[in-house]
């Protein structure tokens, strides 16, 4: 697994040992950003949230390509996140939370930070997919204009909250689907 392009083009990630983490592969990842890539550029994204961050990497990829500033939760690879971000060069840029998500993104509203772009990727088939976009929500933690991604099995199904758009839905395989909703206030 890899930075894809940008300033930390090439650079490897560091995964875990363990299977604690399904990392997206650097097929769907390219995939994924030549989509978001389309949608808005990514020098006009401030913040990015990466919840299940994992090893970091989609937030990584985002700030690579020129994106603000990323916040990362993860309750598993703190290490190997806060390892991924100081070899990319990325230590002013981020900041790395342990813990529960539904905790952390509660703290993070109160501090009314919003975002341009959040990432979620879950462990499949236990609903966090669809939680973590209903809180974002709830919370108002996106940006009007912003972007929510989902990763989560091809076999579940997301429901859009109010003011969320499905602007593309991809299947990779029997196993990975991959959503992107666009976020407008009031709509």
């Amino acid at each position: 697994m890899r930075i894809i392009t940008g300033s930390a083009k090439g650079l490897k990630l560091k995964s875990p040992a363990n299977n604690f983490t399904r990392p997206t592969s650097d097929r769907i990842k390219e995939s994924l950003f030549s989509v978001l890539s389309n949608i808005k550029n990514f020098s006009e994204i401030g913040n990015v949230l990466d919840i299940f961050a994992g090893t970091g990497a989609l937030a990584l990829e985002s700030l690579s390509r020129g994106a603000g500033n990323a916040i990362m939760i993860d309750n598993a690879t703190v290490d190997i996140i806060s390892e991924n971000v100081r070899r990319a060069k990325f230590e002013s840029l981020c900041k790395v939370y342990r813990g529960d998500y539904i905790k952390i993104l509660k703290r993070i509203s109160k501090q009314n930070l919003r975002f341009d772009l959040i990432f979620s990727d879950p462990p499949y088939a236990k609903g966090f997919a669809q939680v973590s976009i209903n809180l974002s929500a709830e919370l108002e933690l996106l940006q009007s204009g912003g972007i929510f991604v989902a990763e989560y099995g091809a076999d579940e199904n997301l429901i859009a909250p109010k003011n969320f758009e499905s602007l593309r839905k991809i299947i990779y395989g029997k196993t990975t689907a991959i959503e992107i909703f666009g976020f407008m206030k009031g709509v």
